[in-house]
């Protein structure tokens, strides 16, 4: 064997030997395992992703299924509202959009005798003045003019209403007083002269005469008038703001049998008849 063949022999000797190296062995797998650790921490990452991803799917349907539960529980709160209103008596004037021609009339309570007890509100002309107190007391008290009505007014409620009416230079007290009336019960309480109005008594109204309207025979305190022409449900309180008692009442008319009317259709209690005004036909109402 010559010194090439020699040297060859050993070369590959040293190849096979250092193939064989425990050292080199374990670098490899150290380099396999830190390649192996990377993909798992990506894997990892990506697992907690997709784990955060799929709990706020889980939880925007859980809300979404609580919002539609909660939106059913008030729809059904609403209708047992209404429910216990209509029973209630409880008037309102519902609030249509769009133009004055699909407005609603407003839907009237009626009143048993809802002028009883009835009391006239006179204007104070008293001063804290000590001196005119003593000058007063030694002159005969001056007549005064009564100004409003005071009524309190038995709707079918639990308790009666208090009604400030305008009407004392168009109405005496003995036609106000035990007797059954249309009223309007869903505008907003207004203070009148200090003390809270809560309804408003309806009445045929010319520039020279008023007269209060007449439920139908048979009618009792709660009846809700309705309109044929126009069903619907009525707001609790109208919002004055929307004027839409303003936008209604100038369609609210008598016949020429004076029947009162909303845009032709009458006052109408269920069952019962018509609500009239005893002689003022083609008038308006207020």
């Amino acid at each position: 064997m010559n010194i090439s063949q020699h040297a060859r022999s050993f070369a590959r000797s040293l190849f096979k030997m250092s193939s064989h190296n425990p050292l080199l062995r374990l670098e490899k797998r150290a380099s396999e395992a830190d390649q192996i650790i990377e993909y798992l921490k990506q894997q990892v990452l990506l697992l907690k992703e997709k784990a955060i991803v799929q709990a706020s799917v889980r939880e925007e349907k859980k809300l979404m299924v609580e919002n539609t539960k909660l939106k059913n529980d008030i729809e059904d709160l609403k209708k047992q509202l209404l429910e216990k209103e209509k029973k209630r008596g409880v008037l309102a004037v519902p609030m249509p959009s769009g133009d004055n021609s699909h407005l609603l009339p407003p839907l009237l309570l009626l009143s048993r005798a809802p002028l009883q007890k009835m009391r006239v509100k006179r204007r104070s002309q008293r001063k804290n003045n000590e001196e005119r107190k003593q000058r007063r007391s030694r002159q005969l008290p001056a007549k005064k003019t009564p100004s409003l009505y005071v009524e309190q007014v038995d709707v079918g409620e639990a308790v009666p209403r208090t009604v400030v009416s305008g009407l004392v230079k168009h109405i005496p007290l003995e036609q106000m007083q035990n007797r059954m009336a249309v009223l309007m019960c869903n505008l907003k309480p207004a203070k009148m002269r200090g003390v809270v109005s809560q309804a408003m008594v309806m009445c045929a109204s010319s520039p020279d005469k008023v007269e209060i309207l007449d439920p139908p025979s048979g009618a009792v305190p709660g009846d809700r008038v309705t309109f044929q022409a126009f069903p619907g449900d009525p707001d609790k309180e109208l919002n004055p703001k929307k004027k839409v008692w303003e936008q209604i009442q100038p369609d609210l008319r008598t016949d020429d049998q004076c029947v009162a009317t909303y845009k032709g259709s009458a006052f109408e209690v269920a069952g019962k008849g018509v609500c009239k005004a005893q002689t003022m036909s083609n008038s308006g109402i207020k």
